[in-house]
């Protein structure tokens, strides 16, 4: 009687055991089994995206400068001193603009007494030419000998020499005064006036009347490593490579093309400095400031992933490519990466899905679902 009464137990709970299992396989199952009772894994929910094939252009960054084409420190280059000054400090000017008034009364004076000096010795020649004339008359009637007109001829030509000398010392006077006139020499930013009127300058001083510095266009001047200096070349051969500028924290830029590239690579850094030329018209970079380059070389055919699809392991980069709702892995290889994309030179042929998210609880062969977007998302 009690040998059955065992028996009979170990049969009920053998019941509510498998029971029991079947109830945790159906939850564990989303409620689906197989017919021998081993529970379907469950489907992985994952954000997909398509690898695309485009155009990628190839790219190089670096830290710049903008500096100007053109500027100029106004110097004195006489010893006097100022009259008047025409613009105001920082202000636009532009080509031929009135700058500086300098006291020209000194040359004033010194240009009419050349010109007084001019006349007298243009009088004292006619009166030479005229002795030219008469002894030459006397000594063909042989009423004079050849000694006084051979010192009439010498005296007139004495006399034109003088003259030579009296126009040319006259002209130096007037080209000084014009010294006394500063202008700008070409359209830009001038400086604040670092002399005010009064104030006695002369070419000795160290400190410039003011600058001017062209604004538009303008260069920037940035490094890049020499890797990249024959793909440089090469596309300088072919088209115009592009170089844009960006002020840091800030979404204003200014492209322009490359201008020049320097002659000699740096052998301390490996770099080398290229030159590129900004229009600017809008005076959206200012001499002197450092700013984010972008060298677009060339542009190429490539196909195109977002980064955060690459995955590392031991032996190299990989995606999660889905099909037919399986995930496989597929190792790749990244070129370069390209505003958040990561460019693959070999593994992917373009419009394969990839797991953007949702990697870490997959592996080979695991079911994945397209996550439920959130609403508002």
């Amino acid at each position: 009687m009690k040998k059955h009464n065992l028996v009979l137990t170990v049969a009920v709970l053998g019941i509510a055991a498998g029971a029991a299992y079947m109830t945790r396989a159906s939850w564990m199952g989303g409620g689906a089994a197989t017919t021998q009772g081993i529970p379907r894994p469950r489907a992985v929910s994952v954000d997909l995206a398509k690898a695309e094939r485009k155009s990628v252009p190839v790219d190089v960054d670096a830290i710049g400068q903008v500096t100007p084409i053109s500027s100029v420190a106004l110097k004195s280059r006489l010893e006097t001193t100022i009259v008047s000054v025409h613009f105001g400090d920082g202000a636009r000017v532009n080509e031929g603009d009135l700058l500086f008034m300098l006291d020209a009364r000194q040359i004033d004076a010194q240009i009419e007494q050349a010109e007084g000096v001019l006349a007298r010795d243009q009088a004292q020649l006619e009166g030479a030419q005229r002795d030219l004339r008469r002894y030459t008359e006397l000594v063909g009637k042989g009423a004079t000998t050849q000694v006084n007109l051979d010192n009439a001829k010498t005296q007139s030509d004495v006399l034109i020499g003088t003259i030579k000398a009296d126009q040319f010392a006259l002209e130096n006077l007037r080209v000084q005064k014009s010294y006394t006139v500063i202008r700008a020499p070409f359209a830009g930013r001038i400086s604040a006036a670092n002399v005010k009127v009064g104030n006695f300058v002369r070419p000795a001083d160290t400190q410039p009347l003011a600058v001017i510095n062209q604004m538009a266009p303008v260069y920037v001047t940035f490094a890049i490593p020499q890797r990249a200096l024959v793909d440089l070349r090469d596309a300088m051969g072919k088209t115009d490579p592009k170089v844009i500028a960006t002020i840091p924290g800030h979404q204003r830029s200014e492209s322009g093309k490359v201008a020049m590239v320097e002659n000699a690579v740096d052998a301390t850094t490996g770099m080398v400095t290229v030159r590129g030329i900004m229009n600017n018209a809008s005076e959206t970079l200012w001499p002197g400031t450092i700013v984010q380059t972008k060298l677009i070389i060339r542009s190429e055919d490539a196909v195109v992933v977002p980064t955060v699809a690459v995955q590392r392991s031991q032996n190299g980069n990989f995606v999660f490519i889905v099909k037919d709702g399986v995930a496989k892995v597929q190792p790749v290889k990244v070129d370069r990466t390209f505003q958040g994309s990561s460019v693959i030179s070999d593994g992917l042929a373009g419009d394969e899905s990839i797991v953007v998210d949702g990697q870490l609880l997959l592996s080979e062969g695991s079911r994945v679902e397209l996550r439920a977007r959130k609403a508002g998302a």
